[in-house]
């Protein structure tokens, strides 16, 4: 029997939908979505995402045509992450829910890890 490993990270119904729209625009074909870490807001470490190209070492997740990459610097910090989606009356977009985040804002989007790395740095998020 094959060993079952899970996904480096997974993403909601919901998010996969957002995304799929995202990446159906014309300007966006051929592109994924990436998902990634850099150092900066008040709790030291900063969720980024943008549209791209997929680079030879990314982790590629494909589902219902939708494509999400993650570099492998931003993997080890982001490893058994779920991605959600949420709309409000007040606002919407993606939801991280890390398992690796020992500390965050309360934006959402900034977070500490246990992890030591030079891309920690502090700053005010406001």
């Amino acid at each position: 029997m094959d060993a079952v490993t899970q996904p480096p990270l997974t993403l909601t119904d919901r998010a996969i939908a957002k995304a799929k729209a995202i990446l159906q625009k014309p300007e966006n074909q051929g592109k994924a979505l990436r998902i990634f870490v850099m150092g900066g807001g008040c709790a030291g470490l900063n969720y980024a995402m943008a549209i791209g190209f997929t680079k030879p070492d990314d982790y590629v997740l494909e589902s219902d045509d939708c494509r999400v990459v993650v570099d492998p610097k931003s993997m080890n910090f982001l490893k058994g992450m779920q991605v959600d989606y949420y709309e409000s009356i007040q606002s919407s977009g993606f939801k991280f829910n890390n398992p690796n985040a020992i500390a965050s804002c309360g934006c959402g989007l900034s977070f500490k890890t246990s992890q030591k790395t030079d891309l920690q740095k502090p700053q005010p998020c406001h």
